[in-house]
């Protein structure tokens, strides 16, 4: 009990006084080791090296950089195109097309703000340059950026998948339709406030014209190919996860040289420039959270939270509200993926001991941590918003507010409907 106490003491003064996220979690493991135990403190350094050597991490900044290819390759503005045709006409058009970009780009992407940053840069400023208010546009994006990380392929389902030992195949499917209910209902609470508030349909595209849908398909048809390849390809058996990112950088480079014809060298070399400094940052993390996780599990920490919890109710509902309520707490401090090294190792023996599937939580999971992307004060994706949009960040904090209400509600759905995020990987067994 006192090196828990220790652990989280310092980890959570870290937090306050602003240290950086990885430096907080391998501090407060070096702290606990040496006034709390005899094991050597050097321990942290070689788990935080060893942990990056790891064939299913090394999907993470291939998808990183094919989506960052794509958005330079014209991918985006295909898809958004396409999102036009699709609901431009509809009252609020701009941003309906904006949500739907953003389930689309998420198929593609794999990150929440890498979404955010492709659509948002387009569609923030024209929804504002059309008199939508700065908060509502900002918020509608921000909110849809986080379907990014349910939607595959997905970056956070990757480390889930490697720290838990959960098929990474199964859980990109188990994200389709969950991914797609939320974003159905922000499409419908963008709607509603849009016609309460007297937005009106995209300039341009007031009417539905189905020879336009036609024609934006076509030509988005290599976009829209690539969740098709990734997921035919993983449960075909032609390539696993790692190799899946592989195929898709390729595909990436292949499209956007040859098809489209708008990427260029300078184009590659700052994707892989971009590529580089943002999984520096997240292998940093990884590595850090790693050591945090694996000295948890020395000292059989995740046992005692788990008995602790057990103690209080063995009913999977109870359980699977209070650890909901707690990843909604945790996602507003701590990021993603952070987050899923550290609490995988201590949540799933929890729910797997009353009966839930370990795929099926790890959905509730990644949900749960994707609304930290837009809740103050870490919400990544409200701060590529403002940045990206040029609007205050208190606007983009409020407008995004009802949108984070609808994905709650949704999180709860998800989180007591199995048969959501089930279904699919079902299919393949």
């Amino acid at each position: 009990m006192n090196i828990i106490l220790i652990l989280f003491a310092v980890l959570i003064v870290c937090f306050m006084i602003g240290v950086p996220i990885a430096i907080s979690l391998g501090a407060s493991a070096i702290i606990a080791i040496w006034f709390g135990t005899d094991l050597p403190i050097d321990l942290i350094a070689q788990k935080a090296f060893t942990s990056l050597d790891s064939f299913s991490l090394l999907a993470i900044p291939f998808f990183i950089l094919a989506g960052i290819l794509m958005g330079r390759g014209g991918i985006s503005k295909r898809l958004l195109n396409l999102a036009t045709a699709l609901v431009g006409w509809i009252t609020g058009g701009l941003s309906l097309v904006t949500i739907v970009a953003c389930m689309f780009f998420a198929a593609i992407a794999g990150s929440g703000p890498a979404t955010v940053a492709a659509i948002g840069s387009f569609m923030i400023p024209a929804m504002i340059a059309n008199k939508y208010h700065q908060g509502f546009s900002a918020g509608a994006t921000a909110a849809a950026g986080s379907i990014g990380v349910i939607i595959p392929p997905s970056i956070p389902f990757v480390v889930y998948g490697a720290v838990g030992s959960v098929s990474v195949g199964a859980m990109f499917m188990a994200g389709i339709i969950p991914g797609v209910l939320i974003g159905v209902a922000l499409l419908l609470t963008a709607y509603l406030m849009s016609k309460k508030r007297g937005y009106k349909p995209q300039e341009g595209a007031e009417k539905f014209i189905f020879k336009d849908v036609l024609t934006a398909t076509w030509d988005a048809k290599w976009a829209l190919l690539v969740p098709v390849i990734i997921l035919g390809g993983i449960y075909g058996g032609v390539f696993s996860p790692t190799e899946a990112a592989v195929t898709a950088v390729v595909y990436a480079i292949i499209v956007g040289v040859f098809i489209h014809r708008e990427l260029d060298w300078k184009g590659m070399y700052d994707s892989f420039m971009e590529t580089i400094l943002i999984n520096a940052t997240t292998m940093i993390i990884i590595s850090f959270s790693v050591s945090f996780a694996f000295f948890m599990t020395l000292e059989q920490i995740p046992n005692t939270i788990a008995e602790g919890l057990m103690n209080l109710t063995s009913n999977p509902i109870f359980i699977l509200v209070i650890i909901i309520i707690l990843l909604l707490v945790v996602g507003m401090f701590i990021d993603t993926i952070s987050a899923l090294i550290i609490l995988t190792p201590i949540l799933l023996p929890v729910v797997t001991s009353v009966g839930i599937d370990p795929v099926h939580f790890g959905v509730v999971l990644v949900v749960s941590l994707a609304i930290g992307f837009v809740t103050p004060p870490l919400g990544v994706n409200l701060f590529v918003a403002s940045s990206v949009g040029k609007v205050k960040f208190e606007q983009v904090a409020v407008g995004v507010l009802p949108f984070v209400a609808v994905m709650i509600i949704c999180l709860f759905i998800i989180a007591f409907i199995p048969a959501l995020s089930m279904f699919l990987p079902g299919l393949f067994e």
